[in-house]
């Protein structure tokens, strides 16, 4: 089964939330990238990040993919 329902919550997020949330900067839709635990706005070049299982969906907490990434991951 794939439906939202049957799939575990991310990072303690419902995974329902995290297909209607958008980006609110380009209001276009998110993706999840589980590994880093952020919601990413391709448009944008955003990375919203989770914290305590709530997405932070403020453009001023987000990380600018554009630039190198502190942490030396893949940006």
């Amino acid at each position: 089964m794939t439906d939202s329902s049957s799939r575990p919550a991310h990072s303690g997020v419902d995974p329902r939330l995290l297909e209607i949330l958008i980006c609110p900067q380009t209001r276009q839709p998110l993706h999840y990238d589980a590994e880093r635990g952020e919601l990413i706005s391709p448009k944008a070049k955003l990375a919203y990040p989770i914290r305590g299982g709530i997405p932070v969906m403020l453009v001023d907490e987000a990380r600018d993919l554009t630039l190198p990434d502190p942490d030396g991951g893949a940006a």
